[in-house]
């Protein structure tokens, strides 16, 4: 429970330092030479409306126990919370636009949000390929030995291993998968710099 806690707290952390890194327009973990492969697009629109709800609820929430003069030692922590929670959903959306897939001559490495994070050595690859899936049921499954690293219950790209790369789930969970598959807002690009051609590996 206490390495659990430790996670949630670090996903926290790393949240907060992802909304200092949007508002300069900075990405994380993106070294010279190599390619983000952004993912956030898809979800933005939701995030934007679960917000602004929030915002709405906040507001009369408030005013609701102003009018029925609620103490304060009642209003103002219902209050913090309810603006911790939407300081919450903007980390949650700002560490998805900072912190990008990302692909190196080396490695793919594969993220969403402060939540999860894998590298993927290239020489790895069996093959990789387009194919869209609109059922996944949560942001990041494992199915036996298939990774799904979904947003908005889609994914469109996948890659086969040769050999079997151990990941570790948000909570600290660990599994082994030999397929991965993943969401890109823009899956030909993917494709295209996940390609042979475009690593220092041999092709398979």
């Amino acid at each position: 429970m206490i390495a659990i806690i430790r996670r949630i707290a670090g996903f926290d952390a790393k949240g907060m330092v992802s909304l200092v890194l949007w508002a300069l327009r900075r990405r994380n973990g993106v070294p010279p030479g190599s390619v983000e492969i952004a993912y956030a697009k898809e979800q933005t629109t939701t995030f934007v409306i679960l917000l602004i709800l929030m915002a709405v609820e906040t507001v009369v929430i408030d005013v609701i126990l102003r009018a029925i003069e609620a103490p304060e030692a009642l209003r103002l922590p219902i209050l913090f919370l309810d603006l911790y929670g939407i300081l919450i959903g903007l980390a949650v959306m700002a560490a998805c636009v900072t912190r990008p897939h990302v692909v190196t001559a080396t490695e793919l490495r594969l993220r969403y949000g402060a939540f999860f994070d894998v590298r993927i050595p290239r020489e790895q690859f069996a093959t990789i390929r387009l194919s869209r899936n609109y059922n996944e049921t949560s942001m990041v499954t494992v199915t036996g030995t298939r990774l799904s690293l979904a947003v908005s219950s889609q994914t469109n790209v996948i890659v086969n291993l040769t050999d079997p790369i151990t990941i570790t789930r948000p909570l600290g969970r660990k599994a082994q998968v030999t397929t991965i598959r993943f969401f890109a807002d823009n899956p030909t690009l993917a494709l295209t710099e996940l390609s042979p051609r475009n690593s220092d590996a041999p092709a398979k």
